[in-house]
C-alpha cells in the first residue's frame, strides 16, 4: 500500500490524493523522495511505470534528483538503457483498452481512471466491439498491446490512434509506445509530486 508514513518528516504536503497504485498519499516533495530507503522508493515511484517497478528500483541510486523533470527524465533513461525484451515487457505490462481487465475490473487503479477518463467506460455495444477488433489486429500485428496516454485522448482520437498506428512499421510502434508511456508515466508523477 503507497502511504507515506512519517509525513512531516518527509516534508509531505497536506494534500491527500491518490498515487499510481490508487491508494491514498500525501504529495510529496522531491527533496523527501531523494530521502526515502529504496523500499519506500519502490513503494511510491513502482507504481508509476505499469506493473514494472523494476524501473524504479534501477532508478533509486541515480538520487538525489533536483526537480521531478529530473527525475522523470532518469526513470526514462533507465528504460531507454534497458535491453529490447525489457522494452517489450514494460510495453506488455499495459492492459488492451477497454479490453478484458477492465470489463473485469482487474485494472490497476491508475489505469481504470485514466481509461474512464478517456471515455472508455461509458462504450456502446458497437464501440466496445470496435475497440475490440482494434485491439486484436494490432497485438496481432505487433505482438504487444496498443499504449496511448488515455488522459490526454478521448475514444475518438484513440480509435483514430489505432487506424493510424497499424501501418507503422514494429520499430516505429515500439518508439512510439514507449513515448506514450514515457507520458503516462509524466502525469502519474505530477499526481504524487508536490510542486
Amino acid at each position: 500500500m503507497v502511504i507515506l508514513t512519517q509525513t512531516r518528516q518527509l516534508n509531505t504536503t497536506d494534500q491527500a490524493d491518490e498515487g499510481p497504485g490508487g491508494n491514498p498519499v500525501k504529495r510529496c516533495s522531491v527533496a523527501a523522495l531523494n530521502e526515502l530507503s529504496r523500499e519506500n522508493f519502490l513503494r511510491v515511484i513502482g507504481p508509476v511505470f505499469e506493473h514494472s517497478p523494476w524501473i524504479a528500483e534501477l532508478t533509486w541510486p541515480k538520487r538525489p534528483f533536483a526537480s521531478a523533470g529530473a527525475l522523470h527524465r532518469a526513470l526514462c533513461e533507465t528504460v531507454l538503457a534497458s535491453d529490447q525484451p525489457r522494452k517489450l515487457a514494460l510495453i506488455r505490462a499495459h492492459p488492451d483498452l477497454a479490453g478484458r481487465a477492465a470489463r473485469a475490473g482487474t485494472l490497476t487503479p491508475a489505469s481504470a481512471r485514466e481509461q474512464a477518463g478517456g471515455g472508455l467506460d461509458q462504450l456502446s455495444p458497437q464501440e466496445a466491439a470496435l475497440f475490440d477488433q482494434y485491439n486484436r489486429a494490432y497485438r496481432e500485428r505487433f505482438g504487444f498491446p496498443f499504449v496511448i496516454c488515455a488522459r490526454r485522448n478521448k475514444k475518438e482520437a484513440m480509435l483514430a490512434g489505432f487506424e493510424r498506428r497499424l501501418k507503422h512499421s514494429p520499430a516505429q510502434e515500439i518508439e512510439t509506445a514507449l513515448a506514450e508511456i514515457f507520458t503516462i508515466a509524466e502525469l502519474r508523477l505530477h499526481d504524487l509530486i508536490a510542486s
